[in-house]
């Protein structure tokens, strides 16, 4: 089925998202707009469900009502341990839409909670496509990589922070430590001052530190990753299984399911096919015309001088090594090689790991490369 015929059921973990936006960004009440807009790009929002205890958020549920928002409410017994029933009820509803609205083919789980991490399984399981939705500071590690696509709502255009993105926080369920019951040292005392009383579900994603709920959060520093990198070996593998060409919008879907994060915005494009003419311009691919216009076929260019340069580095990197102290060992030398040329990365050129860039050295009888048991590790010796 095409892209943009996706028929998208979207379930918002409502509590855990608008506490993270206005802990996180300061976002008060939450603004739907731009969570509507980049489902909009995607598909037909055919469902649309928030969860809460909607008495704590009044004017959010006006809001949402007009956005034609279905509101399930989840009463919270005051007092009480909370059971986080609105989480239980969005994971029955979304079982049940799976199975009994098969036109259904994609699921918006909009939620920061790793507790849902089961559920973004279970319905990849049953062939549905599912994307995530989360404040970043508040969103678990293990969230986005179980997703097919995961949208961090910072970075959604239309946003309006009124702050600078909160740091990472931790995951829901602990409040803040009590007051200390000790007395005071005597001697005068300033006035407290009055503090606002808290709102029964004023909850924080804060954890104590060392806390076995601590849980780090979906912090990805997109900006410093290595979009060549990611994009290469990714190129480069699917090549390899390929019958035919590879079109850029294949090769977006397989990125995506490499880093669901991905977003070429991070890196200052406007659009993946910006990014790649931004690419065949370092010489890193090649594009050619597609049969459709505006996909155009990518492939690894052909460039011998590049790949001869980054195996001449690794010789020669051997050899200094092996006259220092020795053959080296695999393990540790990719950094050696990176004190020399700090950006370099075997995927540049198309290889899947530092080991595969190794053996192609040895195939091609650039180095030695041998399996010693006594270090668990290959040793790497230069050619006489």
């Amino acid at each position: 089925m095409a892209h943009e015929d996706e028929r998208i059921a979207l379930l918002l973990d409502y509590e855990n998202l608008a506490i993270g936006a206005r802990d996180g960004l300061g976002v008060v009440p939450f603004d739907f707009g731009p969570v509507a807009d980049a489902l909009a790009e995607r598909g037909r929002v055919v469902v649309r469900r928030a969860y809460a205890d909607w008495s704590s958020f009044d004017e959010d549920r006006r809001l949402m009502a007009r956005a034609q928002v279905e509101l399930i409410e989840i009463p919270q017994r005051i007092g009480g341990s909370r059971k986080n029933a609105a989480d239980i009820k969005l994971a029955v509803d979304a079982i049940e839409l799976a199975y009994e609205r098969e036109f259904v083919t994609t699921f918006a789980i909009a939620t920061g909670d790793s507790d849902f991490t089961p559920l973004m399984h279970k319905l990849r399981e049953l062939d549905k496509r599912v994307i995530g939705i989360g404040v970043q500071s508040s969103t678990s590690a293990l969230l986005p990589p179980a997703c097919d696509e995961f949208l961090f709502y910072d970075r959604l255009p239309g946003l309006e922070p009124s702050r600078e993105p909160a740091p990472p926080r931790r995951r829901r369920g602990t409040r803040p430590p009590a007051a200390s019951t000790t007395a005071p040292p005597p001697g005068p005392v300033a006035p407290a001052e009055p503090q606002p009383e808290p709102a029964p579900f004023d909850l924080t994603f804060r954890a104590a530190p060392g806390s076995p709920d601590a849980e780090e959060t979906a912090t990805t520093g997109a900006e410093e990753r290595d979009v060549a990198g990611l994009v290469v070996s990714t190129l480069a593998g699917l090549s390899r299984q390929a019958d035919g060409p590879v079109l850029a919008s294949r090769l977006k879907r397989a990125v995506l399911r490499k880093d669901p994060t991905f977003d070429e915005s991070d890196h200052g494009f406007r659009g993946f096919g910006e990014l790649l003419r931004h690419l065949e311009g370092q010489g890193a691919v090649a594009l050619t015309p597609g049969s459709a216009q505006g996909d155009p076929e990518v492939a690894v260019p052909d460039d011998p001088d590049a790949d001869q340069d980054a195996f001449t580095l690794l010789v020669d990197v051997v050899r200094d090594l092996t006259a220092a102290g020795g053959p080296p060992q695999l393990s540790g030398l990719k950094d050696q090689l990176r004190k020399r040329v700090p950006d370099f990365s075997e995927k540049r050129y198309g290889f899947g790991s530092f080991l595969s860039f190794a053996k192609a050295a040895r195939a091609r009888e650039l180095i030695g490369m041998a399996w010693q048991d006594e270090t668990g590790d290959y040793v790497l010796s230069p050619r006489s």
